[in-house]
């Protein structure tokens, strides 16, 4: 990693461990690296989840309503509108309990790996 905390790749990696100021010169700085655990998964993004539920709910509600005989007095907008109401609603709440559902998943399957933590005190100027 480099100083201001991107990942390198490796064809200048031996260039900023060998630089001045990169943060790899821990015996001279008196600091000790200290191994921790930590556990690590893979999470779901739940507003993913919500929007592309709300998404396929609208879809469904669209379709299900052309599906159907349209109420001349009301048109087919305003009855979309308004069974997009319920469609989206089932859609999002569906789709939060994918999410949930897969991030128990994800809880279940979390490991449990070392890692080095070495703690820096910023330079004075």
């Amino acid at each position: 990693m480099s100083e201001n905390g991107t990942v390198t790749d490796e064809s200048n990696a031996d260039q900023l461990q060998d630089a001045p100021g990169s943060g790899n010169s821990d015996a001279a700085d008196g600091e000790q690296p200290t191994t921790q655990q930590v556990i690590l998964r893979r999470a779901p993004k739940f507003p993913a989840f919500l929007i592309l539920g709300g998404g396929l709910g609208a879809a469904v509600t669209y379709i299900l309503t052309g599906l159907f005989p349209v109420d001349p007095t009301v048109g087919f907008g305003a009855l979309f509108a308004y069974a997009a109401l319920y469609g989206i609603t089932a859609g999002v709440v569906l789709g939060a309990l994918v999410a949930i559902v897969l991030d128990r998943i994800a809880t279940a399957r979390a490991k449990t790996h070392s890692a080095q933590v070495t703690v820096s005190r910023p330079t004075e100027r």
